[in-house]
């Protein structure tokens, strides 16, 4: 698998890097990294692989807070200008048809971007953030209505972003939303041992499941 390191301009002056794997599939996949990682870490590497290994082209990215080394992530409209110009480099350079996919806060912007009308043709949710660590009375989800494309919700049912509760009042009753749940998975989809199975053995089904639907989104 042969990956190409790409530079986005995203605003005047300022760009960010890019990790991108080739593909045939019509249908290519933009995959944002979470709040306290960037695109270069295992788990989004495994992910972005193992995506990549069905034949679609698939493109990582760092937002502009990861690409100059700091931790605390950026204003949400400087995360979403960017996003959105990496997007725009992904249709023109790439491919036309375009799933946005995310970790945690990174598909929460893919989320806000399609509400807004982007041209994603689907969204890949992986940990949606559906609430802060501790406060689950501050919702994130009044726009996911507002979505226009399928999704696919992929959560783990230990994840203290995302009470169950929760997610099966907001998230499950949404017309355009498939759901993926990974038993014992916390935030990172890691399992205990009691589970019965790995991390890595809950992390192959995750990507299994993703390449099914995204051959189905292909086939309809």
């Amino acid at each position: 698998m042969t990956v190409t390191s790409v530079t986005v301009d995203w605003a005047e002056g300022a760009s960010v890097s890019g990790r991108l794997v080739r593909g045939t599939r019509r249908l290519g996949v933009l995959l944002a990294h979470g709040a306290g990682t960037d695109q270069d870490h295992p788990s989004l590497i495994a992910l972005r692989d193992g995506i990549a290994s069905g034949g679609h082209p698939v493109m990582t990215f760092n937002y502009p807070y990861t690409e100059r080394g700091a931790r605390r992530p950026d204003p949400q409209a400087r995360l979403l200008a960017c996003h959105a110009a990496v997007l725009e480099w992904f249709r023109e350079h790439v491919c036309r048809e375009v799933v946005g996919a995310g970790r945690s806060m990174g598909g929460r912007m893919s989320t806000y971007l399609a509400a807004d009308g982007a041209p994603f043709v689907g969204l890949i949710l992986l940990a949606y953030p559906l609430h802060p660590a501790g406060k689950p009375d501050r919702l994130r989800a009044d726009h996911l209505p507002d979505v226009p494309v399928p999704m696919l919700f992929v959560t783990g049912t230990r994840d203290p972003l995302s009470r169950m509760d929760l997610f099966d009042q907001w998230v499950r009753p949404l017309p355009r939303a498939d759901v993926l749940l990974v038993e014992d998975g916390d935030h990172s989809f890691r399992v205990r041992k009691s589970s019965g199975r790995t991390t890595e053995e809950a992390l192959d089904a995750i990507i299994e499941s993703t390449l099914k639907w995204l051959a189905d989104q292909e086939s309809g």
